[in-house]
């Protein structure tokens, strides 16, 4: 289990490289990676800032890949979402969950993913033609959350 926030950049190939390194029982990845996009809303957005709370956002991410371990035969996972200011095209966020069973991993990718929108203490700012405005809480992702109990 591996949970980062963090300013930098992360590559791809080499964050599930280390993740699977050495473990020939993993038989399936599950991995998500978000994206800035350059329009949200219907409106083109120039950058985003992500702020977070040091230390609880951590734990907090912490105790939702503890909850996918205890819900689905894992062998490794990771979580790594980046904070500070980003452009279209930057990473956001990476989540990987690697299992002997796809579909485990999969699942807990689908489940970290939806839990992490939902319940970690980030706040997200995005850069518009008509100035800053604070992203607010969407109901997709409450719904999407909601599915895994």
């Amino acid at each position: 289990m591996a949970v980062r926030v963090q300013e930098e950049d992360f590559d791809i190939g080499r964050e599930l490289a280390a993740l699977t390194a050495g473990n020939h029982a993993i038989g399936g990845l599950g991995v998500f990676v978000g994206l800035v996009r350059d329009i949200a809303g219907g409106q083109s957005v120039s950058a985003m800032s992500l702020e977070h709370y040091p230390g609880m956002t951590e734990r907090q991410l912490e105790e939702i890949e503890r909850e996918a371990h205890a819900r689905w035969p894992l062998d490794a996972s990771l979580i790594i979402h980046r904070v500070g200011d980003l452009a279209p095209g930057d990473n956001i966020v990476l989540v990987a969950c690697a299992s002997a069973h796809r579909q485990a991993a999969l699942d807990a990718t689908g489940f970290l993913i939806d839990w992490l929108k939902t319940k970690a203490p980030f706040w997200k700012r995005e850069d518009t033609p008509e100035g800053a405005r604070w992203v607010d809480a969407r109901e997709a992702d409450d719904e999407a959350a909601a599915r895994w109990g």
